[in-house]
């Protein structure tokens, strides 16, 4: 999916080639979508999924800090209207096995994308 555009999108903030698979990234994004930013990093805080949870909770203060402080005061009001992942490079690696083989190891990596819109 390409940046989209919302008719009251707020600020965009993107994280780009996240060594995090996409599954696990779309599931967190999954919990915070159509949420006020308060809202989302206090479920951020308290849900424990180590490998996503700290790039998504510093991508949305990321986002929150893009809000323009003269038109929204607090950026506490605003919601995560869209956020989406998408798939990234992969890091192709082997591992050999037995009788001279080798197995492939694909280490996955992901877009994540955050769009702050008012209620």
């Amino acid at each position: 999916m390409s940046r989209q555009y919302v008719a009251n999108q707020v600020a965009v903030a993107s994280l780009r080639n996240v060594r995090i698979p996409e599954r696990k990234a779309r599931f967190i994004v999954d919990l915070i979508r159509g949420r006020s930013v308060r809202e989302a990093m206090a479920w951020l805080e308290n849900y424990h999924r180590p490998s996503a949870v700290p790039q998504i909770k510093g991508l949305l203060k990321s986002v929150a800090a893009n809000v323009d402080k003269a038109t929204y005061p607090n950026p506490d009001d605003l919601t995560v209207g869209l956020a989406w992942v998408d798939g990234g490079p992969i890091m192709r690696r082997f591992r050999p096995r037995a009788m001279g083989r080798a197995a492939p190891i694909r280490k996955r990596m992901c877009h994540v994308t955050l769009v702050l819109t008012k209620n």
